[in-house]
């Protein structure tokens, strides 16, 4: 191997750079009917996120539609101290099906909440950022059974997804 293209993956190695194409574009589902989503979702598993550095366990989000048309959001979680809470507004991307939100927990702050994998009976949702910097799979019970789980794993494994970063999430601890 000559000395340049050594060089190539060195540079390649150490700033990052995958020697292949980026994986294609996060694609959110087709449609998300909102009155179904309404209600509350267990966070069986995330990528950490800085703003959940408190949370213990017992991680919860409630979705209730407003008479706007908006989405008011409840998440909550355990720390050691009792419970956190924050609440925010959301709303449908034009568009989307539904399936692409903006989430606002306080002006003038917002990001993206692409609903990218969704159970036909609405059991378990995989929620995720368009760049990948977060993802979430939530389910309507504090556990899902293993081929859920799998299957709600392996829709975000299809879009590419680094799976290496989940965090579980400790449901029903005391």
């Amino acid at each position: 191997m000559s000395v340049r293209i050594s060089a190539v993956f060195l540079v390649l190695a150490l700033f990052g750079f995958p020697a292949s194409a980026d994986p294609s574009p996060v694609q959110p589902v087709t449609a998300v009917d909102l009155a179904r989503y309404a209600g509350r979702w267990y966070e069986i598993a995330s990528f950490p996120m800085f703003f959940q550095r408190q949370c213990l366990g017992d991680t919860t989000a409630e979705y209730a539609l407003r008479p706007d048309g908006d989405i008011s959001v409840r998440n909550r979680c355990r720390t050691e101290d009792g419970f956190d809470e924050a609440t925010a507004r959301a709303w449908a991307v034009e568009g989307s099906g539904n399936a692409r939100l903006k989430v606002q927990f306080f002006w003038p702050f917002r990001g993206d909440y692409w609903v990218i994998g969704l159970d036909e009976q609405y059991r378990w949702a995989v929620v995720g950022h368009p760049e990948r910097k977060y993802l979430w799979i939530l389910s309507r019970t504090p556990v899902l059974s293993p081929e859920q789980l799998e299957a709600a794993l392996a829709s975000a494994r299809a879009q590419g997804y680094d799976l290496g970063r989940l965090r579980y999430t400790a449901q029903g601890s005391k």
